[in-house]
């Protein structure tokens, strides 16, 4: 048997400049640091929001540009050495100066064009971005091991383990088919839980784990569980983080079947909405209860879908008369995504 070869690991995309939220901040960074430069030249403040007006109608296109160029370019340049990866942010940053010149030359408002201070300019403002992708790219290392520690800790914890095992022994005499089918069901838990990390994976993986896990814990609650499933098979491709819904589902078992003698409602819904897929899941809590716990379980949510998409992604949870929600929005993949 040949021996196996160990895959390489993806290469770190310092230059994935494709979100929305990367192109407002470098939009903001650039409006920022060009209103304050001309801050030095301007006679008053109408006569400085004139020179911003000017200015910007040459920095705006030339930062789109750099940031659309960057993004195109990201896996050719995951390729190169670091410093290599900063001189050819930079040295395209310099071109986008020139860019935002020229611009400006075609169209009367620079009779003299300033070429070496511009390339200059463009090349400091990049400089300034690409320093800012790669503290994204460092912080975003870290805080995603954090996540899965704490994932991993919370998920598959030793009471779940423990009751559904004895579920499972319960149900070995009576029903050994059931047993059997819960004992399976347990198995691909911990397989999802502890296999290789993943950046992502899809809503209907999530919702199919989220399946398996409410099936083990029908099994042990009985009547008392009430599923109920509204499901859109249209947003199954959407992109979620592993294993984001099961902490959720056993919340909503946790704070509403387990302290209440008549059991809870639970239900699981998706749904397409333009281009975003929404994800919902409630469950009826009893009276007095919904406010317990330390919401380490949501915080985690909420960061890890920060991690993956940035500003498009959205986490909210509510409490509305006896009803509690938990809601994820997440973009829709582009149609040339797989």
């Amino acid at each position: 048997m040949l021996p196996r070869v160990p895959r390489q690991p993806a290469p770190v995309l310092v230059f994935d400049a494709c979100q929305v939220g990367v192109v407002l901040r470098a939009v903001l960074f650039v409006e920022v640091v060009v209103a304050v430069g001309l801050l030095y030249v301007a006679g008053d403040a109408p006569d400085w929001v004139a020179r911003v007006a000017l200015v910007t109608g040459g920095a705006l296109p030339a930062t789109l540009l750099w940031l659309v160029v960057a993004c195109s370019l990201k896996t050719v340049l995951a390729r190169l050495r670091w410093p290599l990866q900063m001189a050819a942010g930079v040295a395209l940053g310099a071109l986008a100066g020139l860019y935002a010149c020229g611009t400006l030359a075609l169209l009367g408002m620079a009779i003299s064009p300033p070429w070496l201070a511009s390339a200059c300019t463009g090349a400091l403002l990049a400089a300034g971005m690409v320093a800012g992708l790669a503290w994204r790219v460092r912080g975003r290392t870290p805080a995603a091991t954090t996540a899965r520690l704490a994932e991993l800790q919370s998920r598959i914890r030793p009471h779940f383990l423990f009751n559904t095992l004895n579920t499972a022994i319960a149900l070995v005499r009576e029903e050994p088919a059931k047993a059997e089918i819960v004992l399976e069901d347990l198995a691909d838990l911990f397989r999802h839980a502890l296999a290789e990390e993943r950046d992502s994976s899809t809503v209907g993986q999530e919702i199919e784990l989220a399946r398996r896990y409410l099936e083990i814990e029908q099994a042990r609650f009985g009547k008392r569980l009430r599923i109920e499933w509204a499901l859109d098979e249209r947003v199954n491709k959407a992109r979620l983080p592993p294993l984001i819904l099961q902490p959720l589902v056993e919340n909503a078992v946790k704070h509403g079947v387990e302290p209440s003698p008549s059991g809870a409602q639970v239900r699981i819904s998706t749904q397409l909405r333009g281009q975003i897929a929404l994800i919902k899941i409630t469950n009826t809590v009893p009276a007095g209860q919904g406010h317990g716990g330390h919401g380490i379980a949501l915080a985690n949510v909420r960061d890890r879908l920060r991690l993956l998409h940035d500003l498009q992604g959205g986490f909210r949870t509510a409490l509305v008369k006896g009803i509690y929600q938990a809601r994820i929005e997440v973009p829709m993949p582009g149609k040339g995504a797989r």
